[in-house]
């Protein structure tokens, strides 16, 4: 691995936090660096900045990578090498994909890399489709299917399967390639990826299953299709496309004008004018592989090759509660309080284990609008569920917690817009009693440990009871029993207090 050590003396706040880590990925298409700190599961993301530099756009003509692209090359290289320094980047790795590896003079670009003290790390074929498999498995723990991560000079297809990669294939069919290939005629395309799938056995074995999307031009997509569909949260994390869609895609991609586009967030003026092949080359691999949907991933190489070096145990830990628990610590009062919170109020739920993650999530999240304005505290709390940096759920799912936190923070019973469009009735109103239960734990205790670790909330026959010892049962007062009433009316039992 290509590390990138600074020995600058750090300030006490920055010793004292965890190292932030940096990866800067040479792509065919773009020249990206990332920078992370935080969990080592699911650190959050500091910085992000891409260039547009198209090393792979000639390779097709000359298997060369072109002069201008190259200059922009080393000159982003240059301005994020002195980034990562004065971001106090304690170990930065460099990767290059298709393009340099392709390419013959892409060993010009790796030694002027090595110049401005970037040692480059060459992936191959494989590694770039296990960084991709690793990057949805990070996100998407249960992913069954195959990945498919499109880059400008490469395409990998990966079995994921139980956090597993089972099996991998590279090929030369990045979107820059795909303008070649439409010269040949019509069908070229379609006869090409039909060509490439045949050759692979494992390949016919994954019929029927999901592709999860990963690379910049398949997101680029996705968010069209949101576009043209109004959808109503512009999360690409998670969001599903039909067959059908896909070929909708491929005849909007065609004749979409560069106004339109424009005004559509997450699509940048690089990107547009490959959309069209991206487009007409996603139907043919849905086409021949027979997948039944696609499944946009945010995460991709740069997160694989993180998840890659995690040891065993910290793989297996959930990133929506490793990310839910280090945000509400950081933005709550008291970093305890989430998880004997989501303990305290379970004894009154008994949910699947997949609504039991969900609460456990809000619970950690309950107390991320106090800092706000007190008459905005419920829509801060709806907007961190909604739109926060979340994997390993669906809209649905961050429509649930967005739903338990409105409630907690004081918003109210109904469904605010749009969590009624994300998911089913049923599901919001259990949040809603989530959130009852949450907002009463919260009253009793003042936010602190040492009430609800002595106390108990249950159900007993047709009574939901809340049981006080002690000193405790002071704390009892009007402000208690009015939530207590109005959690106990949502479930459909009385109010009971037990000493």
């Amino acid at each position: 691995m290509a590390t990138f050590l600074f020995d600058r003396a750090r300030g006490d706040a920055a010793a004292n936090a965890t190292p932030r880590t940096g990866i800067i990925d040479i792509g065919s298409n773009s020249i990206r660096l990332v920078v992370y700190q935080g969990p080592a599961r699911l650190p959050a993301t500091l910085f992000n900045e891409k260039v547009m530099a198209g090393l792979g756009r000639g390779l097709a003509d000359d298997n060369r990578l072109a002069p201008n692209a190259v200059a922009l090359a080393v000159e982003t290289l240059q301005r994020f090498a002195a980034l990562a320094r004065e971001m106090e980047v304690a170990s930065l790795r460099t990767v290059a994909t298709a393009a340099v590896r392709d390419a013959a003079n892409g060993g010009d670009l790796l030694d002027a890399a090595a110049r401005v003290g970037l040692p480059v790390e060459l992936l191959s074929g494989e590694q770039e489709a296990i960084a991709a498999g690793m990057g949805v498995l990070s996100a998407i723990p249960d992913a069954d299917g195959i990945v498919g991560d499109l880059g400008g000079g490469s395409l990998e297809l990966v079995r994921v399967k139980n956090g597993e990669i089972r099996d991998r294939v590279s090929f030369p069919l990045g979107v820059l390639r795909v303008a070649a290939l439409r010269a040949k005629g019509k069908g070229a395309i379609d006869r090409r990826v039909r060509k490439l799938l045949g050759q692979v056995d494992w390949l016919g074995k994954g019929r029927g299953l999901p592709l999860y999307l990963v690379g910049g031009s398949w997101r680029s997509l996705a968010r069209l299709d949101m576009y043209l569909n109004d959808y109503p949260l512009p999360i690409i994390q998670h969001y599903a496309m039909t067959p059908d869609a896909v070929t909708r895609l491929v005849r909007t991609a065609s004749h979409v004008d560069k106004a339109t586009l424009k005004d559509i967030p997450g699509i940048g003026s690089g990107r547009a004018p490959m959309l069209n092949d991206a487009a007409t080359l996603l139907a043919a691999l849905l086409r021949h592989l027979e997948s039944d949907r696609t499944i946009a991933s945010s995460f991709g190489l740069r997160e694989g090759l993180l998840y890659e070096a995690l040891d065993a145990e910290t793989r297996v830990q959930d990133p929506l509660i490793v990310a839910a628990r280090a945000d509400g610590q950081r933005l709550g009062r008291f970093p305890e309080h989430g998880d004997l919170l989501d303990r305290w109020i379970s004894p009154l739920f008994e949910d699947a284990p997949a609504m039991q993650r969900l609460r456990h999530a809000a619970c950690l999240l309950a107390d991320v609008g106090w800092h706000a304005n007190p008459e905005f505290r419920a829509e801060r709390g709806m907007e961190i569920a909604l739109h926060g940096n979340w994997v390993a759920v669906d809209a649905r799912g961050r429509a649930i917690i967005a739903q338990a936190l409105w409630t907690s923070l004081g918003g109210g019973f109904h469904a605010p817009p749009p969590l009624g469009q994300l998911a089913p009735a049923v599901d919001l109103k259990r949040a809603v009693q989530w959130g009852l239960a949450m907002r009463l734990g919260q009253r009793l205790s003042g936010g602190v440990a040492g009430p609800l670790e002595r106390s108990k909330l249950g159900e007993n026959g047709a009574a939901l009871t809340l049981r006080l010892v002690g000193d405790d049962v002071v704390l009892y007062g009007e402000a208690v029993q009015k939530r207590h009433a109005t959690l106990a009316a949502m479930c459909e039992r009385e109010p009971v207090l037990a000493t």
